[in-house]
């Protein structure tokens, strides 16, 4: 399983600051599958308020840290827990999964 020790070197700026579940979007601004995630990772941000932290990361912007992460495909979802274990998700998926995936980490 992948650790977000891993990644903390490209994460500064991005706020992560390891102690709150969090998700990270790697996605493109060109991408529509990606655009259609958007508004609903802004809800999951919203309803999991103060639980759970959401990252927007542009791989165009940000190629040292998405060929780190080996990031082939977009958008591409991390959900880590607590402890810093990723979960690694890659293409669009319903509210109800991204949901489903966050109560997964929150607990």
């Amino acid at each position: 399983m992948e650790n977000i020790k891993d990644y903390q070197q490209y994460l500064e700026g991005y706020g992560f600051e390891g102690n709150t579940p969090t998700v990270i979007d790697f996605f493109a601004t060109w991408c529509g599958p990606c655009q259609a995630m958007s508004p609903m990772l802004q809800r999951l941000a919203q309803e999991y308020e103060g639980r759970l932290k959401v990252i927007k990361i542009d791989v165009d912007q940000n190629q040292e840290l998405a060929s780190a992460a080996r990031i082939m495909s977009i958008p591409t979802l991390f959900f880590i827990n607590k402890d810093g274990e990723i979960q690694r998700y890659i293409g669009s998926m319903p509210y109800q999964q991204l949901s489903a995936l966050a109560e997964q980490i929150v607990d």
